[in-house]
């Protein structure tokens, strides 16, 4: 038990000293939306909960206008030096074009996302102005809220894996490692999706208790419907992750009115409405009152000019060919695990690495399946519930990219385009990340069980020195940027 202490609170110092470094040598603004995120937490650090696609906070536009780098999007030419580090004679006429822009032209289609992120956010925000932190370090110190909710992860795969499998250490190991040293991007920017991970993590390790449970603690069930909210409240794109969950949650209770225990499911109703039904349902009233629709997503579509497409045409989109859903697959699971970042307008990403492990996941996931199916793979019950859960997970969220992808035409623009009309961005779903690694994990280790144990580990030191590698070499032109936090 001790051992397991110590290796736990190790691998959380190397997710946090990770996510750390690259935090820090990544520039302002990432390509993922970055700029937005930052105003939104801005905003919500003050009380203001946006009502419209607003233009930039007051207080948000300095930052957005001064700190940005070019190196995103640039293609050709000398880059810059950063404005700060220039005399203010030769930049204050563009910093104030910029700045009124960011004040008055610039809008905001990340408004109507959930408050959950945000609403932390804003509180870091404000610890850092507390702590006297400004300018530039303020604003890597929001972006440092990341290595916080890291260490919340590594330590909540850890408790799940050895929830779920409480005789084999190498599971319980590899989760976490995994967690630790993630290779996305998504990590490394101020961003939403980096709370998905955690809140539904909550839920999958509530779920199977409650599924397991034969008396439903009213605690649990509680806490579950608060992990449920929190999911909800922090991505709208977890949605196809609630769909699985409620799955399971009304097989449950089916299940239960079966044996007629029919106070115990009222009961749960009860507290799943007051947890998890209220809060949800209170910020989809809001969204209707300002947004004009339950989620907020119509203004959002609207202002990136995306159209419905006719039904009919649906089945002509390339997604139903092989060559398309392979690039369609391949796109997802590549993203999942290295993130979509833009450098010079070209994909930070190694072609190789991201076939390597595209093709290891496939595998871990197909031996994952054999074992879950097969009677006498050595699968406890708790353990084939949930390798099946992250698998659904994974189906839903595949599914509902696919929809995505065939229901609009995107017109003009970027990404996705009429070109590439598919929706490959692995890091909407990371809300799954702690089932999938379950999954994938139970998947090596059925891969690997005629191995020794000293062998399955070198193995997976293997993959992960592999997969640091490989981020390593793909990121490096990053840490010699002049924007950076080394270089502040």
């Amino acid at each position: 038990m001790q051992n397991n202490r110590a290796i736990l609170f190790l691998l959380c110092l190397v997710g946090a000293a990770h996510v750390f470094i690259f935090s820090a040598a990544f520039p302002f603004y990432s390509v993922v939306d970055e700029q937005m995120h930052a105003d939104l937490a801005i905003k919500y650090s003050q009380g203001k909960i946006p009502r419209l696609l607003t233009a930039a906070d007051a207080e948000a536009a300095p930052y957005l206008a001064i700190f940005g780098s070019p190196e995103f999007l640039q293609t050709s030419g000398a880059i810059p030096p950063p404005a700060w580090k220039q005399p203010i004679e030769s930049v204050r006429d563009k910093l104030a074009a910029r700045q009124a822009f960011f004040a008055n032209q610039f809008q905001n289609h990340e408004s109507s996302q959930p408050p959950l992120y945000y609403a932390v956010a804003g509180a870091w925000w404000q610890l850092g102005k507390a702590l006297h932190f400004d300018g530039l370090a303020l604003l890597y110190w929001l972006r440092f809220l990341n290595v916080a909710l890291v260490i919340a992860l590594v330590a909540l795969g850890s408790l799940a894996a050895r929830q779920i499998f409480p005789e084999n250490n190498f599971v319980q190991f590899a989760v976490p490692a995994f967690i630790a040293l993630l290779p996305q991007s998504t990590f490394y920017a101020v961003n939403n999706d980096i709370a998905a991970p955690l809140t539904f993590g909550i839920v999958f390790v509530l779920l199977l208790k409650f599924w397991e449970s034969e008396k439903l603690s009213l605690p649990l069930v509680a806490g579950l419907g608060l992990a449920l909210a929190a999911t909800f409240l922090s991505k709208i794109s977890n949605l196809p992750l609630l769909a699985v969950a409620g799955i399971f949650i009304a097989l449950k209770l089916l299940g239960m009115l079966w044996r007629a225990k029919l106070r115990e499911i009222f009961s749960a109703l009860w507290v799943l409405v007051f947890t998890a039904a209220l809060p949800v349902a209170a910020w989809m009233v809001w969204c209707q009152n300002n947004f004009g629709d339950l989620t907020g997503s119509a203004q959002k579509i609207k202002f990136l000019n995306w159209t419905d497409k006719p039904v009919a045409e649906w089945l002509l989109h390339p997604i139903v060919t092989a060559q398309g859903f392979w690039f369609f697959l391949k796109g997802n699971l590549a993203s999942f695990w290295f993130g979509e970042q833009l450098w010079h307008r070209a994909p930070l990403a190694n072609v190789d690495a991201n076939s390597a492990v595209v093709i290891l996941t496939l595998g871990a996931l197909a031996f994952a399946l054999v074992a879950m199916l097969l009677p006498r793979s050595g699968f406890t019950t708790p353990q084939r519930t949930a390798v099946a859960f992250g698998f659904l997970c994974f189906v839903a969220m595949l599914g509902f990219f696919a929809l995505l992808s065939v229901k609009y035409d995107f017109q003009d623009c970027f990404y996705p385009s009429r070109e590439k009309p598919f929706f490959v961005s692995g890091r909407l779903m990371l809300g799954m990340l702690v089932p999938f690694l379950i999954l994938f994990v139970a998947g090596l280790d059925r891969l690997m069980k005629n191995f020794q144990a000293n062998t399955k580990y070198f193995v997976l030191l293997v993959l992960l020195g592999f997969l640091v590698a490989s981020e390593i070499s793909t990121d490096l032109p990053v840490f010699s940027s002049a924007y950076n936090w080394f270089h502040q």
